[in-house]
Formats: C-alpha cells, sequence, structure tokens
C-alpha cells in the first residue's frame, strides 16, 4: 500500500516544512507555487542592475527557533548560516555596546551584566528595565481582558520614554515588526523569555550566508526533490475542487486540474478564501476572522560600497532611522580582486511611516545613520541603492489576533491549513512559518492513524529558570 498523496499551495517556508516532514515518511507529495521561485515572503529576487539576488528582506533565526534549526538540519542547509553570539548596539554617541552570554552566569541571568552595561540608559533605567524584565517573564495573563498593549504595560510600571526608546521598542519592533504601543504584552513576552531568557543559547542569532533564493529554490528544493517531491513553480492554484464533503484537488490557473487525498493550504491569510469555492468557506468557521488581521510592512534598503564601512557582522542601532544593519557579501571591482565593494542591508520593521518618503530621502537618513556610527564611512562611495518595501511582510501581533488566528486542522478532514498566521503560539516568524508545516504534517499523520510528533520541543531550561520562571 501507498501512502495518500498531499498537494502542498505554496511554496514559502510553511510549505517547504510540510513537505519535508511527509516527503521522509513515505508520503508522495507535490508543492504548487504561483511564483518562480521559493520561500515565500522569505525569498530572494534578481536584481536587474546588479544581476545578484538581493532578499525581500534579511531573514535571520536564533537559537530559540528550534524547528527551522531543525529544518535546516534536515535538508542541509544549516551549514549556509553562521552564529552571531555576541550582539552590537551602536548608542546615539556612536558607542559600540556588545551584548553576550556571561560564562559564569546560568539562564536567566546570563545576559544580565550585559544589560547593566548599556551606557546609553541611565542606572536608573538599566535597573528598571531589569525588574520589568523579572515582573514580565512572571506574568501569567493575570485575567486581565482586553489585554494590553506591551507599551501601555511598560508605561504602567513607570518606565521612561527614553528606557521604552532605547530598550524595548529595539527589540520588540526588530522581533515583532511591530510598535509597542499596538504589540501585545503576551506577544512582547514571547520574545523576551522564549527569545532571551530561557536558555543560555536562545539569544543567538543565525544569519544566511546565502541569499535566500539560493538557500530555497537550490539546496532545499534538491534535497526535496530528491525525496521525490514534486515542485511546480509559475503554477497558481485558482480553486479547491470538492465531492461537496471533501476536498478532491487543486484547479490551476492553466485549467489543469489535480487530485490528492490531502490539500494543505500554505499560502498568505488573505489568499485562502480566494482559492476555497464558496460552501466550502462559508463552512470553515475557524476562517471567518481571518482576513481581519492586519498586515505590517517591513522596509529593506541594500547598500553597495566601494570599501568597507565596519567590520561587524550587524550593528543593532540606537536612536537612528535605521534599526539593523548587516554585512553581507563582499564583489571584486577589479578583475585582479585588489578593489573590492562591499554589500551592506538595512532593515526598518514596522515602517508604515515610510510611505511618504522617496527613496532618496530614505537613503540619505540611513547615510546619516551610518557616517554617525562610523564617521570614517562618509567617504565610502555609494556605488548602488536598492530600496524594498513588502507591505504585507508580517501579521501584526495586536492583543486581539491571537483570537482570529486558525488552527492548522479544519473541519474538512482532508484539508489542513499552514502558514506563520496559524495559530503556533509564536508570533510571524520563519519559526512560526515552519511550525505551522510541521503541525499540519501532523494532522495528516494523525488522520490516517498514526500518532507520530513532528514538532520540535523548545530549549531546555534549567533547573534555575524552571524554578524562576516555570515552565510556560
Amino acid at each position: 500500500m501507498t501512502n495518500p498523496r498531499v498537494g502542498i499551495v505554496g511554496g514559502g517556508l510553511a510549505g517547504l516544512a510540510t513537505a519535508a516532514a511527509l516527503c521522509e515518511r513515505g508520503f508522495p507529495v507535490e508543492i504548487f507555487e504561483s511564483r518562480r521561485r521559493l520561500g515565500g515572503r522569505a525569498g530572494s529576487f534578481q536584481d536587474p542592475e546588479t544581476n545578484q539576488q538581493l532578499d525581500h528582506c534579511q531573514h535571520v533565526g536564533m537559537g530559540c527557533c528550534t524547528n527551522f534549526s531543525d529544518l535546516c538540519r534536515r535538508t542541509g542547509i544549516d551549514r549556509y548560516f553562521r552564529t552571531d553570539r555576541v550582539l552590537h548596539f551602536i548608542g546615539p554617541n556612536g558607542r559600540q555596546y556588545n551584548v553576550t552570554s556571561a560564562w559564569w552566569l546560568p539562564a536567566p541571568g546570563h545576559l544580565l551584566p550585559s544589560v547593566l552595561r548599556l551606557g546609553f540608559l541611565t542606572w536608573r533605567e538599566r535597573l528598571k528595565c531589569c525588574i520589568a524584565l523579572w515582573q514580565l517573564a512572571r506574568w501569567r495573563g493575570d485575567g486581565v481582558f482586553p489585554e494590553p498593549t506591551i507599551g501601555q504595560w511598560l508605561r504602567d510600571l513607570g518606565q521612561s520614554q527614553q528606557a521604552i526608546d532605547r530598550f524595548w521598542s529595539v527589540i520588540l519592533v526588530s522581533a515583532l515588526s511591530e510598535s509597542v504601543d499596538r504589540a501585545s504584552l503576551s506577544a512582547a513576552r514571547k520574545v523576551f523569555v522564549d527569545g532571551f531568557m530561557a536558555s543560555r543559547r536562545a539569544y543567538v542569532v543565525n544569519v544566511p550566508t546565502l541569499p535566500l533564493g539560493e538557500l530555497y529554490d537550490d539546496h532545499l528544493a534538491h534535497w526535496l526533490t530528491s525525496k521525490g517531491v514534486k515542485i511546480h513553480l509559475g503554477k497558481s492554484a485558482v480553486e479547491l475542487t470538492s465531492d461537496g464533503t471533501n476536498v478532491r484537488g487543486l484547479r490551476l490557473d492553466d485549467g489543469m486540474v489535480h487530485n490528492f487525498d490531502y490539500v494543505v493550504l500554505a499560502v498568505p491569510w488573505r489568499r485562502v478564501g480566494k482559492i476555497l469555492p464558496e460552501h466550502m468557506a462559508a463552512s470553515l468557521q475557524e476562517l471567518s476572522q481571518v482576513e481581519e488581521i492586519e498586515s505590517v510592512p517591513i522596509t529593506a534598503v541594500h547598500l553597495r560600497f566601494d570599501r568597507s564601512i565596519t567590520t561587524l557582522p550587524h550593528a543593532v542601532m540606537i536612536d537612528r532611522f535605521s534599526q539593523w544593519i548587516f554585512r553581507r557579501q563582499r564583489f571584486p571591482l577589479s578583475q585582479d580582486g585588489s578593489q573590492q565593494a562591499d554589500d551592506y542591508q538595512v532593515v526598518i520593521s514596522a515602517s508604515r511611516e515610510l510611505g511618504g518618503n522617496g527613496r532618496d530621502k530614505i537613503i540619505r537618513q540611513i547615510r546619516e545613520d551610518i557616517n554617525s556610527a562610523w564617521p570614517e564611512a562618509s567617504t565610502a562611495r555609494l556605488l548602488h541603492a536598492r530600496v524594498v518595501t513588502q507591505r504585507d511582510a508580517v501579521f501584526s501581533a495586536r492583543p486581539e489576533t491571537e483570537q482570529m488566528r486558525p488552527g492548522q486542522r479544519t473541519n474538512i478532514s482532508n484539508l489542513m491549513l499552514a502558514g506563520d498566521w496559524t495559530r503556533t503560539g509564536w508570533p510571524s516568524t520563519m519559526e512560526g512559518a515552519v511550525r505551522s508545516g510541521y503541525l499540519a504534517a501532523e494532522e495528516i499523520l494523525q488522520a490516517e492513524g498514526g500518532e507520530e510528533i513532528v514538532l520540535q520541543p523548545d530549549l531546555r531550561r534549567s533547573w534555575l529558570t524552571q524554578l524562576l520562571l516555570g515552565r510556560t
């Protein structure tokens, strides 16, 4: 007997994770992606001026992203990531502050010495930030409804505006792509507890050393096809077909119909309703609020200079227009290699306010930020710049959003959902996307009578962390 055939609509991380989990267990899998590249929002495009692949936005994993890390290991792409164990913050005066784990302190206090050395905050602010972190870690909801935003909660605790701007917002806007005045308290707690306090390894940053397009279109796709997965690029599913009760398959934009035993919709939340037949959409109450989920834009600015502007692998910019700067690649400017060009990517999350700013103004502000952090960079010549804004980059982690997110199983027995926007317990991240794919695969395995667990456990917490923070 052969396993049931599974059709996956969407070649983003959620769809790729679903395929990876199922193909290893002998399921015949086919992926249908409307674009000609895999990765979805975590993908690349070909820059016509440089003929280089540029990521839509810099995507990184963290040590706490156990399922994303598992997918990378499983498919062999983990060797294309570097691990940054020191986080480099550049203060308003250009001074550099390094945040790293103290070898002599166990979690959850391993980052405490670094936080206490952040000189762009006053001593009082640093101490109050540490106290607030402790209170946040101990927060369990307290039965408050509706849940407050993290900004409201911090102000109620007496956090200064400078501490909110220079500490809390710096971490949360980059992690959640949402302002502290809109982000939920529980989402903020997830970032700080799981991402920084729960384990000594949670905070490290894993940065891809190749364009995301190469990671997914070449290396991960090769692994999937070697396992028998069929990948159809440039094939858009316009509608699911059904027998009145269950899904039968999907109809493509070229009129072709492909039949499957299970279908996984791994597309953005706003596209789900367009693929479902009307009678089927009406029966899926779990999707009734999905279209009300708000999206948030992220802007990435790709810069190429005729020389190095910093040797740091990345920098977190404090009190500046730019938020993160990543050093990317070096390219030869001369045939003998004596002259090198350096590529950098600047990330501005929750970039709603940039709508009225033209390209030249954005680049000018970023150059001012770079020059203020590294004055010697003022003599560097900008060879190329490209501004890329993804208007629907992530979903907004507002307090009401969690109630709108559906699970992976629907009330149609052979239709599953995957995507970071489904209920994963995580905000809109690569980890959330992979988790959703693994959970969708689990639902199919359970529907077939299996009980295998695909989802990977979180990082193990030390006895001290469990004692102080509990298990949740």
